[in-house]
């Protein structure tokens, strides 16, 4: 079966692409859904003076407002209806996730399947409604706070704001659904993806003029995107990595006959949290930096502008805390998107083992050491790869638009996606070659 499998994936071409009429209907609803999130990132919030906003915005670029901006695909910058992009959901997934592995309620729908499943996906969207609300209502109050940014202060503006910012988020969590359920790929990544890709061509030109004025040599311009390249080569090999654990299924007798026990493996990827520890490690480290730009620094003690200054792009405590953030949230997700234990368990429920290893706490113990020791791994490679632009800011001066973050996003978000296009075209053959062996079958009987 794998080899069937491996040999209709090496014949895949244009011609099985443009037989496959499900799969074309499934992508090009995905471009439409992306047309139309793109477009809602231009469409302005009433009430806002966009040029003093933007002046605002400049200040506070390279804080976190600058992280959300460039996940919401320039939304915050220009203040749209989506400014709060996605990422309230996103919060709210991580939360639901924690609270699942520390209240047994919620422990036990996550293991009753579809049905739990649906139900843990119903508290997501309240939760991301109630931190939704929560941010909106902020960003109203911080929008009357600033120096005519607002054009009519008050409970109609703060009102208003929350319920459109609200909606946005609502609207681009059902349509990330949709997506999910009629597209290709998943909703919500491919909705952060186009975001942060819609920058590209702006941040490219960027970069090609300071070029044509001799701000940057043309020898390290290319010496950049062939580093590029070759990052983006080692992104794909690690998130591509796993370890493949043997499972082996002993032998079962059915009436008078004895079936040979099967064996298959079990994968462990070698980056099993994702892009959520660069995520959280950034976030942290520019709340300081964030909140500063909201008062007035003059007016802060010597200790706390020493830190702020330490805190900077660039700066040794600035790696040195990015690094052990990142390290820390890698082991700490992992630890809760992945039970070794509830692993060990549905092995044993299905008669499954790993070879050498009783089944059940001694299956479940070697599964957490392996995994352990692939985090490791996993871990220095994220930390490098985030901490890598830092460096060649510090060491260029040339601010970078794909950081080591966004850069994960887009080259996961592309394998995803790329291998889901490839599942549909291997199951689209393989309805085809059936169809034609009915087709044979009932020719031979006539």
């Amino acid at each position: 079966m794998a080899s069937a499998a491996e040999q209709l994936a090496s014949n895949l071409n244009f011609a099985a692409f443009a037989k496959a009429e499900d799969l074309k209907r499934r992508i090009w609803f995905t471009i439409g859904a992306l047309l139309v999130y793109r477009l809602g990132t231009y469409i302005p919030m009433p009430g806002i003076n966009p040029t003093a906003f933007a002046q605002a915005f400049q200040q506070q670029s390279g804080g976190v407002l600058g992280m959300f901006n460039m996940f919401a695909g320039g939304a915050v910058e220009r203040m749209a209806i989506f400014a709060l992009g996605i990422m309230p959901y996103i919060s709210a997934s991580i939360i639901v996730q924690l609270m699942t592995s520390v209240i047994p309620s919620l422990e036990a729908l996550k293991k009753e399947g579809e049905q739990g499943r649906k139900v843990i996906n119903q508290y997501t969207r309240y939760g991301t409604v109630l931190l939704a609300t929560v941010q909106a209502y902020g960003i109203a109050v911080g929008l009357e706070g600033g120096a005519n940014l607002v054009a009519d202060p008050g409970w109609f503006f703060r009102v208003s704001t929350v319920i459109t910012l609200l909606g946005g988020t609502m609207f681009l969590m059902w349509l990330g659904e949709q997506i999910t359920a009629r597209g290709i790929g998943n909703g919500i990544s491919l909705i952060i993806f186009a975001g942060i890709v819609a920058g590209l061509p702006r941040a490219l030109s960027g970069t090609l003029e300071l070029g044509r004025t001799g701000a940057l040599s043309t020898g390290l311009i290319l010496a950049i995107l062939v580093l590029a390249v070759v990052v983006i080569a080692v992104i794909v090999f690690f998130e591509r990595a796993q370890r493949r654990l043997l499972i082996q299924y002993p032998k079962r007798q059915v009436g008078n006959r004895m079936f040979q026990g099967d064996t298959s493996h079990l994968p462990l990827k070698l980056n099993t949290a994702g892009v959520i520890p660069p995520i959280f490690a950034s976030s942290l480290l520019l709340l300081p930096a964030t909140a500063a730009g909201f008062t007035d620094t003059t007016k802060l003690p010597s200790w706390a502008s020493s830190v702020l200054a330490a805190l900077g792009h660039g700066q040794p405590l600035y790696m040195l805390a990015y690094a052990s953030l990142i390290i820390f949230f890698c082991f700490f997700y992992t630890a809760i998107v992945f039970n070794p234990k509830d692993t060990a368990d549905q092995l044993k429920k299905h008669s499954g083992f790993i070879p050498g290893y009783r089944p059940g706490e001694r299956t479940a113990d070697y599964i957490d050491y392996v995994l352990t020791r692939i985090t490791v791994v996993g871990a220095i490679y994220i930390m490098l790869v985030c901490l890598l632009p830092e460096f060649l800011i510090s060491a260029t001066g040339v601010p970078f638009y794909l950081g080591g973050t966004s850069l994960l996003i887009v080259v996961s978000v592309t394998l995803d996606t790329v291998a889901q296009i490839q599942g549909h075209l291997i199951a689209h053959q393989y309805e085809g070659l059936i169809k034609k062996s009915k087709l044979r079958g009932g020719k031979r009987g006539r």
